[in-house]
């Protein structure tokens, strides 16, 4: 028996892990729990030495000093600012009254507002409760079927999960080992693409069934019609921005398509604010609300996302910017107060211990697991998979799915990617395309019954029992938890066919590889030959200093 469990210590230890889960006890207590008793099993077995141990609290050191994940409380606490100040409730009247008049303009309202928040908070739990608390009635109130606005809604508030600055890309990136800047230029396309995916459907239901998914009543749309006068401030923008890239595509410069956008936003918001503070009617009311609640969130995705793609911060930089810059733009509303700063504060320090904790118990479990040589038994296995490639990804991407239904995505990433780095080196498949791909994945979890966080914080904030809309004076059925699963089960199969496309068309997330400066050979060289280095010499240097082209000197033997 003995030899048995020496032989075996490796998967014995996976499926303990797998039941200690299961009993219900907390991921990262089953963990450490795990790892440690285990770790004292293997040194009464002799597999390795009491000593071994001693590298742990070094490990947790590791994770402590590890400034990527710093990253994490500062979108954490930039999402949370924004969901206090009531930007997602602006967001969503006004686009709900733009996309109004047509079928599923609600629908095509949420998800647009469930992207830029996305791209602006990277945290699920705020876009659907700000989505549930103030789309959910308007939606139910004109006539939209239960689970069609249901679904939606989770399925919009899980592109924070994809869009940059998305917490899980982040986890990803550092467990994986590669860089968080390369795994947000990745993520951007199939984001974004996912997204589109979301409107077609809404397009296709509401052309076989408009019944589903009516548009906005007249009386509803207060801020009146106008949208011409719109498109005619986003050509302007659209001139500027064309205008301002080719002024500054010049050799040498980087990303001049960035600040061509960012000067094209600026100008679109002063127009409006022009507008609304002389009474220069120039615009309608409803454009100028549009430009002038679109344009704040534009500006918080330049300053975070902008400046990490071209190379002016790192994404834990880029965070902290953020940050700052949703509490200057609470302020600028006059939203901001010590009540939300600290709500936003205890939300961001939840999340951020909640990770750590697992992330800790994870390096100890691992530990262990290492020791007994856990991660070749694992590598063996999925190297001794059919089909090579395609047969590990299959496998992966399955078992990743099935995990979705009953834990976390923190937890997925910490306990199942550490063990597949390995064998996908060994297999040449680039880790930023496997993380994205894995991303993907991971956001179905958030929809995928019985344990799907959407799911519940959507439940949280939906009506339960019948009321009385206080508008209309209807009687609004309450909605079902069966309702709401149900809801969710045709944005799952969309985000499937999503990691499919990820996974046949890799160009989408691989274009990253070209988003760095490229130089040629001859570049390069002048750039070598242009180099001055105070007191050694070089062109530029001090005068009397020797230059690079001097003879090498002699050798010491």
């Amino acid at each position: 028996m003995t030899q048995f469990i020496i032989a075996n210590m490796a998967p014995i230890m996976f499926v303990s892990l797998i039941a200690f889960m299961l009993v219900g006890y907390p991921v990262s207590f089953s963990l450490a729990a795990n790892g440690l008793i285990f770790g004292l099993l293997g040194i009464q077995l002799g597999l390795f030495q009491p000593a071994f141990l001693q590298a742990l609290p070094d490990r947790v050191l590791d994770v402590m000093r590890n400034e990527v994940l710093l990253a994490i409380p500062f979108f954490t606490f930039m999402g949370l600012i924004l969901e206090r100040s009531r930007m997602a409730e602006d967001l969503l009247d006004t686009m709900g009254q733009l996309f109004g008049p047509v079928r599923g303009g609600l629908a095509y309202a949420v998800i647009f507002v469930g992207a830029l928040m996305a791209a602006t908070t990277g945290v699920v739990a705020a876009a659907i409760i700000s989505m549930g608390l103030i789309s959910l009635p308007i939606m139910l109130r004109y006539g939209y079927d239960q689970r069609i606005a249901s679904g939606v809604i989770m399925a919009s508030g899980t592109l924070a999960q994809i869009i940059p600055p998305s917490l899980v890309l982040i986890v990803v990136a550092d467990v994986l080992g590669v860089s968080v800047g390369d795994m947000y230029a990745g993520a951007m396309i199939p984001g974004l693409i996912l997204a589109a995916s979301f409107a077609l459907f809404i397009f296709v239901v509401t052309l076989f069934n408009p019944n589903l998914a009516p548009p906005l009543p007249l009386e509803a749309r207060t801020l009146g019609s106008g949208i011409t006068s719109l498109f005619v401030v986003i050509a302007v923008a659209v001139a500027v921005t064309v205008g301002v890239t080719w002024y500054l595509t010049v050799p040498g410069r980087q990303a001049p398509e960035v600040f061509g956008a960012a000067a094209g936003v600026v100008v679109a918001y002063l127009i409006a604010l022009a507008n609304k503070k002389l009474n220069l009617n120039l615009l309608s009311r409803l454009a100028t609300q549009v430009i002038m609640v679109l344009v704040p969130p534009l500006a918080l995705i330049f300053l975070v996302l902008g400046t990490i793609f071209i190379g002016l911060a790192t994404p834990t930089e880029g965070g902290a910017m953020g940050a700052a810059g949703a509490v200057v733009l609470a302020a600028i509303n006059r939203r901001l107060d010590f009540k939300t700063i600290k709500s936003a504060t205890e939300g961001t320090l939840k999340l951020s211990a909640f990770v750590m904790f697992i992330l800790i118990g994870a390096r100890v479990f691992a530990l262990t697991f290492y020791g007994v040589d856990g991660n070749i038994w694992v590598k063996n296995l999925l190297l001794g998979l059919p089909g090579g490639q395609v047969g590990f990804l299959l496998f992966v991407n399955t078992v990743v799915f099935l995990l979705g239904f009953f834990i976390d995505f923190f937890e997925i990433c910490f306990i199942l990617l550490p063990l597949i780095i390995a064998p996908a080196q060994a297999l040449g498949i680039d880790l930023v395309w496997l993380g994205v791909l894995l991303g993907v994945n991971l956001q179905t979890s958030f929809l995928t019954p019985p344990f799907g966080f959407a799911l519940f914080y959507l439940r949280s904030v939906a009506p339960k029992a019948d009321y009385i809309d206080k508008v209309t004076g209807k009687l609004i059925p309450g909605i079902s938890t069966t309702t709401i699963y149900k809801g969710a089960v045709p944005f799952i199969a969309v985000q499937s066919v999503m990691v499919l496309i990820v996974f046949f068309f890799p160009g989408i997330v691989t274009h990253y590889r070209d988003v760095g400066v490229k130089l040629d050979a001859g570049q390069v060289q002048q750039q070598l030959d242009n180099i001055v280095v105070p007191g050694i010499g070089g062109p530029g240097g001090l005068p009397g200093m020797p230059s690079f082209d001097m003879p090498p000197p002699p050798s010491f033997r």
